[in-house]
């Protein structure tokens, strides 16, 4: 009887899991779909030019490797996305395009996490980690 109940309970356990699953996947899409993502490993930088009498204050999204496209010619990358001046609508669209890369990250991780939870509920005596009792 104790076997039943175990299993029922497992199983119980399994479907909130999925449930919380689809909903992430849900609230990523949600996400994917609110509008342009920034690379992975991109961050807004701020940056100083000189001019004759001032200094002025510019955005750029800056990246590790090259991946936005050159403006002015076809075929090549940069690492640099120019925003602009602080306030501009290109500054805050790529400070945004951070935050939702940051967010799909995060919640990637956590299905992720999630689904080896999933898996830990079903042990398999092959997985190698797992104490088969």
């Amino acid at each position: 009887m104790a076997k039943i109940n175990s299993n029922l309970e497992i199983a119980e356990r399994a479907d909130r899991i999925r449930e919380a699953i689809a909903a992430l996947k849900r609230e990523k899409s949600e996400i994917e779909a609110s509008g342009w993502v920034a690379p992975a490993d991109c961050y807004v930088a701020r940056y100083q030019a000189k001019g004759q009498k001032y200094h002025y204050w510019y955005y750029q999204l800056k990246g590790s490797r090259s991946v936005f496209q050159k403006s002015n010619k076809k075929g090549e990358f940069s690492r640099f996305k120019h925003l602009g001046k602080a306030g501009s609508q290109a500054h805050i669209d790529g400070v945004k395009a951070v935050i939702r890369r940051g967010k799909i990250e995060q919640l990637t991780s956590a299905i992720e996490a999630l689904y080896e939870s999933w898996l830990d509920l079903y042990p398999d005596e092959e997985k190698a980690g797992h104490r088969v009792e």
